[in-house]
């Protein structure tokens, strides 16, 4: 991994006031980008899935459905399950949507993302919150720990109530079955988390039950896109 180059303290303090700029124009920039889209699902998971692991296929398989049902797809815009949910999308023939982040190894964007919905972020944290801001729901595939940063993200946020709940579904069971042990053992049972907070995310295996959870969410009590 390449070293980020050492500043002095004065050097990071003048850089903090220009980076202020840099962090506005990247929120003016995915505000104006993302507005007109229209109500998406964003589709999270490992970088580092090849495209013939079957995450990949049920991952393409989920973000064509979902397309085809008129949501549109966001992703990192990176390679593994991101390349798979923007290839759903545009085999649907639907919105698909690519939040790239600029990283010391490098991160080329998949060739399945809508060229005019292909943005290109320095900051985490901008990106992060596009990804809450235009999307009606979180589907979480097998990843590490960009995936769980962004799924205890929509976490923390709705159980705050600092966004409008949305869905957060974990598919694949055995995958997150280790965490979720954890969480009920250990954050419940230290009551560091209440059990209705338990109800803030579902976990599915199949494309079939990822659909329904979608539809009964916006059925049950009639929540609105958030846009």
């Amino acid at each position: 991994m390449n070293e980020l180059p050492k500043k002095n303290w004065n050097e990071i303090k003048s850089n903090d006031s220009w980076a202020l700029f840099k962090i506005m124009s990247e929120f003016v920039h995915g505000y104006e980008k993302l507005s007109a889209i229209g109500p998406c699902i964003s589709i999270f998971g490992s970088a580092r899935t090849p495209s013939d692991h079957p995450t990949y296929h049920l991952t393409v398989a989920i973000a064509k459905t979902i397309a085809a049902s008129g949501y549109g797809i966001i992703s990192g815009g990176g390679p593994g399950i991101m390349e798979a949910a923007n290839k759903g999308a545009k085999e649907a023939g639907g919105i698909s949507v690519g939040l790239n982040i600029n990283l010391p190894m490098e991160q080329d964007s998949n060739p399945y993302i809508d060229q005019d919905k292909l943005i290109d972020f320095q900051y985490f944290f901008v990106r992060k919150v596009m990804f809450v801001k235009y999307a009606q729901g979180f589907v979480v595939m097998p990843g590490g720990v960009g995936t769980l940063d962004e799924l205890f993200e929509a976490f923390t946020l709705i159980q705050t109530e600092k966004v409008t709940k949305f869905p957060i579904i974990l598919v694949g069971s055995d995958y997150w079955k280790g965490l979720i042990d954890w969480i009920k053992e250990k954050l419940l049972g230290a009551k560091n988390i209440s059990p209705e907070d338990l109800d803030l995310f579902e976990v599915v295996d199949t494309v079939e039950e990822v659909m329904e959870c979608l539809e009964r969410f916006y059925k049950k009590d009639n929540f609105k896109p958030n846009f």
